[in-house]
């Protein structure tokens, strides 16, 4: 699955490598005209306010990546440095690249086409194959096993260019919107940058009051009751097993090799699909699909059938695109009520110190709550698609 979803990424920035550069090339350009000459709606911050932003995320990974190593002891103190400045130069430059990629894709098509996926396996791999470099050259270890910190480390780099990815991503929505109802750019940029810091303060607690409620598949045991079920992290057990291989020299990279293979493959055949106007066949999806678990995927395709029933439905309706707009909501709410709901529930079983505290019969109810779960959720769905599709013929989406 790694090498499918590298092959397929590598593949796609070789795409879009011309449209990114001239994309650059064209902030550049508008950087150079004064504030004052351009039009409202093409005005962004200015070059001295993005170089001040530079250099203080700069300073500040720093410091992250100083505070994260500091006091190991398997890390000399010229280590602990050239490990600091190595993290701070590749986040930077990756995180530059996969921001431009993952940024045109998503400005482009949305954020559900960026190969996130492929980033952070080919980070995972480029770090941990720095850092193996480094090892190479001695006076990175006291002598102790470093290897544990070296890949909680190439871990943490990791972690800063797939954020640099994901907010990109949401980024480049905004600003694309923002084009559409003529919002003035530098007005956006700051709102973003508010919305930066509000998730990195709101994002890590959440983390970790789900860690406290269930724990993560693979991850060391945390004070989450007992009986709790650990919630699947299925890309963070693959990246994780991909840094430990790369530095411990344990990685089957026959079995990488195998995946290149296949991706080369399914790309060619994507692209023969294409020239004769075809279905194509994404080969990211593919990747994707071999790595993750079924528990994960056949929730998905049930979804996209289920989406597809909808749309086919909607197309032979009076306004089409009205109702599948309105199914598109009604979706995007059920996500998000999940989520919410999710964070909520995990505040309860922390508070309760109960696995389940919520439960009304005990496990050996749990087989036949599943059947009425499963089929009042689907109830559930068939009244709510109904209920829009009255609406979608009565009410207009403002």
């Amino acid at each position: 699955g790694a090498g499918v979803i590298g092959v397929e990424y590598i593949w796609s920035l070789a795409g879009l490598a011309g449209p990114t550069i001239e994309g650059v090339r064209g902030a550049l350009r508008q950087a150079g005209i004064a504030g004052g000459a351009a039009e409202r709606t093409e005005q962004d911050l200015s070059p001295r306010a993005i170089a001040a932003l530079f250099a203080a995320s700069i300073l500040m990974m720093a410091a992250v990546f100083a505070a994260f190593i500091a006091g190991s002891p398997a890390l000399t103190a010229y280590g602990a440095t050239t490990l600091i400045l190595t993290g701070v130069v590749f986040a930077t430059v990756f995180g530059f690249l996969v921001a431009a990629a993952c940024g045109y894709m998503a400005g482009l098509v949305g954020s559900s086409s960026s190969p996130i996926s492929g980033i952070a396996i080919l980070a995972t791999l480029s770090a941990s194959l720095l850092i193996l470099a480094l090892l190479a050259g001695g006076h990175v270890l006291t002598g102790e096993s470093g290897a544990p910190a070296l890949v909680a480390f190439s871990l943490f780099v990791t972690s800063v260019v797939f954020c640099a990815a994901t907010i990109s991503n949401d980024n480049l929505q905004d600003l694309k919107t923002g084009q559409l109802v003529g919002a003035t750019p530098w007005r956006q940029q700051v709102a973003l940058i508010v919305g930066v810091i509000a998730g990195a303060a709101i994002i890590p607690p959440v983390l970790v009051l789900l860690n406290h409620a269930y724990g993560f598949n693979g991850a060391p045991a945390a004070p989450h009751p007992a009986g709790a079920r650990p919630l699947p992290a299925p890309q963070a057990t693959l990246i994780a097993a991909l840094a430990q291989g790369v530095i411990r020299g344990k990685l089957d990279w026959g079995l990488i090799g195998i995946g290149v293979l296949v991706g080369i493959g399914l790309i060619v055949l994507d692209e023969a699909l294409g020239i004769a106007k075809k279905m194509r066949l994404p080969p990211l999806g593919v990747g994707i699909a071999i790595y993750l678990p079924p528990s994960t995927t056949v929730p998905v395709i049930i979804g996209a059938v289920a989406g597809w029933a909808y749309d086919a439905w909607a197309e032979r309706q009076a306004e089409p695109q009205r109702r599948k707009r309105l199914g598109v909501l009604l979706a995007s709410g059920l996500i998000v009520g999940e989520s919410l709901f999710g964070v909520l529930l995990a505040g309860i079983i922390v508070a309760s110190g109960k696995a389940s505290p919520l439960a009304l019969a005990g496990d050996s109810f749990e087989g036949a709550s599943n059947w009425i779960g499963s089929i009042a959720f689907v109830a559930l769905i068939a009244a709510l698609y109904r209920w829009i599709a009255a609406r979608g013929s009565s009410e207009r989406i403002t």
